[in-house]
């Protein structure tokens, strides 16, 4: 629609003006949008639907990666103390958007200087986690075997002790170091360095000697450290009705891969800590599995039912995981990807002097083809574009005038490519009354 604006003699010349405008409207066709006027222009939506629905192989195999990482992340924030900081941090995130779409542009400004540093604050915040996780990824290999030998003779050593303490209700705890350095978790002890042995590991664990509370770290066939202090987990939920001993063993095995051997002094039942689970162990078979690393009929089952929780459970975290990665995606990598689009804007004629009519404008609509990231189109408002042509020197009859990108209104984050035409002819008369 042609918009007019001035004052006085717009107000004067109003019969005429509408006279004109009605005469010309049937006239004159439709415009014709390449853009939408809705808050997503239907280009945009085409872009993006179509991204959707002809995908590569390579975008399904990055959405089901990044949506691993982003589940795996949400789970670890869950076990952790990062829930509430986690929060806060979305909130944050959620304030930056709504503060970026509704222009506030000094709150967006502080927000942004916030997330410029987002990634060093996470590493302060979860410094040790994030060395935990880094340190599982430098040490991880699949899975091997334990071949037998001198490994077969400790394992015979710690089965056959633990079964004894076990049945006379005597205390111990046992690491066996994996792969991740154990060292900066481990606390005080005693360096014996000694040759694995029963009746050593009885002496340690002897209620009458000194150091039968703390752990005793076993790698190698050797003793390495005795009465050794060990971080305390605390996942209570695993730790009911269990004792210190088991939050000792349990800790180190959420921070680390050691597998931590523990017999109740109260049940006489032993039990093993690793990879952040508690669970007790049924028998000395059990425990020589478990030791050998040999997978067995339990473990099978433990595996199926590991499967069946991938799959069946958990299902809430695994969806959320999956529509944050997909906005993501669409945000970041079709949105990345450069797009034009052509609008024909209408033309408004502005600052027309008083005592004058504006009579006609050609044309009546630039077409206008905007270039930038697809993202950026996204949420374009057609709504908001439009183009101005400043009338305040224009005297009655017919006067050419050069528009270019400033009389556009539109939105930074696209760019100007083209503009047709880049002139524009106005009609000036002076108002009935004016000219009498």
């Amino acid at each position: 629609m042609l918009q007019i604006s001035g004052s006085g003699g717009l107000r004067r010349g109003a019969r005429l003006a509408r006279a004109l405008l009605q005469s010309t409207h049937n006239e004159m066709p439709a415009p014709r949008s390449l853009g939408s006027g809705l808050a997503m222009p239907e280009r945009a939506m085409r872009m993006l639907f179509h991204s959707f629905s002809h995908p590569r192989p390579t975008d399904v195999v990055d959405i089901l990666v990044v949506t691993m990482l982003v589940y795996t992340a949400i789970v670890w924030i869950r076990r952790t103390e990062a829930v509430l900081v986690a929060r806060g941090i979305f909130i944050l995130a959620l304030l930056y958007v709504v503060a970026r779409t509704l222009g506030l542009q000094l709150t967006a400004w502080i927000f942004q200087g916030f997330f410029a540093i987002f990634f060093v604050i996470v590493v302060i915040i979860f410094q040790e986690e994030v060395r935990q996780l880094l340190e599982r990824v430098a040490v991880w290999r699949p899975r091997e075997r334990r071949t037998l030998g001198e490994a077969w003779r400790s394992t015979d050593i710690l089965v056959r002790c633990l079964t004894d303490l076990s049945d006379d209700y005597v205390g111990a705890l046992v690491v066996v170091p994996g792969r991740q350095p154990i060292g900066r978790h481990v606390r005080g002890g005693i360096e014996l360095d000694g040759k694995l042995s029963i009746p050593l590991l009885k002496s340690l664990f002897d209620p009458h000697s000194p150091g039968h509370d703390g752990a005793v770290v076993v790698e190698d066939g050797r003793i390495r450290r005795f009465a050794a202090q060990l971080p305390l987990s605390r996942d209570f939920q695993q730790l009911t009705g269990r004792g210190t001993r088991h939050a000792a063993a349990l800790g180190l095995a959420e921070l680390t891969d050691a597998v931590c051997l523990v017999v109740s002094e109260e049940r006489g039942g032993i039990s093993v800590a690793r990879d952040g689970r508690l669970r007790p162990l049924r028998d000395s078979q059990e425990l020589v599995r478990v030791l050998e690393g040999v997978p067995d009929r339990a473990a099978s089952g433990e595996t199926r039912r590991v499967w069946r929780h991938v799959v069946r459970e958990n299902w809430v975290v695994k969806v959320v995981a999956l529509g944050i990665v997909v906005t993501l995606w669409s945000l970041f990598v079709p949105g990345a990807r450069s797009a034009q689009m052509i609008f024909n804007l209408p033309l408004t004629v502005t600052n027309l002097q008083p005592g004058y009519v504006l009579e006609d404008v050609e044309p009546r609509q630039l077409e206008v083809t905007f270039g930038g990231a697809a993202g950026a189109f996204y949420l374009l408002d057609a709504r908001r574009l439009g183009v101005t042509v400043d009338a305040g020197a224009a005297r009655p009859g017919r006067r050419t005038v050069s528009v270019s990108e400033k009389n556009l209104t539109y939105p930074r984050t696209v760019m100007v490519e083209e503009m047709r035409p880049t002139e524009v002819t106005i009609v000036v008369r002076r108002a009935p009354e004016a000219a009498s």
